[in-house]
């Protein structure tokens, strides 16, 4: 069963298990609303741009907690580009060891993911109930059919994931069921990274995406004890992010090359 409710462990598991979460009670915010479904469209490699043209994507982690530590960057950049978001979290962060507040972390950590969801621009969270820190022992068939449902449901352009050669087990587990269920819906998949893989590209900084993910950190209260160090693992990769290609979309560059902007007759950058 799916909770309609997000989840989120902070960051990758060896992050989890070394450090604490975030603190935001003061944080308020309300649940994303339901939308429309829209069409697709194609998603292409846009050259000398850093990311992919989408008008829709959907990520797709294994805890709270990764959507701002690992994949906040990437969706600050997409919002930024007027791109709409969608989260699935597929498990509910109830295996960390962590717990600042007095509520059971299977039901505190949905609602934290929602406000730094809500912090990040995501218009709409959706939270599985697989087991926490098992993911890489879950069915795989099980995994992709929750991928599947999520696609239908949000019609996305483009589908986003934790590199599966940097994450943990249960991350690369997460990558090869989002990779199965968006080529059965011929759908395009990249992975956030730090590692400079030759068909990686890198994804650019921005001066604001610092305190705005450290605010979308910061709301994961029961992980309060590890704060400081999230945030410093966002400094570190302040910069350094890249995007590869899991799934290539349908006759798509595997790295941008930069190019120099020709003018239409409007004004505006072909």
């Amino acid at each position: 069963m799916t909770a309609a409710v997000p989840a989120v462990p902070f960051g990758s598991a060896s992050a989890r298990e070394g450090t604490g979460i975030l603190r935001a009670g003061w944080l308020a915010v309300h649940a994303p609303t339901a939308t429309r479904r829209v069409p697709r469209r194609p998603v292409r490699t846009v050259l000398g741009a850093p990311l992919p043209a989408a008008g829709r994507v959907l990520a797709v982690i294994a805890r709270p907690g990764q959507e701002s530590a690992d994949l906040g960057g990437v969706l600050h950049a997409f919002r930024g580009a007027g791109v709409r978001l969608d989260v699935l979290c597929l498990t509910r962060g109830e295996a960390s060891p962590l717990n600042s507040t007095c509520q059971r972390l299977e039901a505190i950590r949905p609602w934290e993911l929602r406000a730094a969801a809500a912090i990040l621009g995501v218009s709409s969270v959706m939270v599985a109930d697989f087991p926490d820190s098992q993911l890489s022992r879950c069915p795989l068939t099980a995994l992709t059919e929750r991928v599947k449902r999520a696609i239908d449901e949000h019609a996305p352009d483009l589908l986003l994931v934790i590199d599966p050669a940097t994450g943990s087990p249960g991350d690369a587990q997460v990558a090869r069921a989002v990779c199965a269920a968006a080529q059965a819906a011929e759908l395009p998949v990249a992975a956030r990274t730090l590692a400079r893989d030759p068909d990686s590209w890198p994804l650019g900084s921005d001066a604001e995406a610092g305190a705005v993910l450290r605010s979308a950190a910061a709301a994961h209260l029961s992980q309060s004890q590890v704060l400081a160090s999230v945030h410093q693992q966002l400094d570190l990769a302040s910069g350094r992010e890249r995007l590869r290609w899991l799934v290539c979309p349908a006759g798509g560059r595997k790295v941008p090359r930069p190019r120099t902007p020709r003018r239409s007759t409007q004004g505006q950058a072909a």
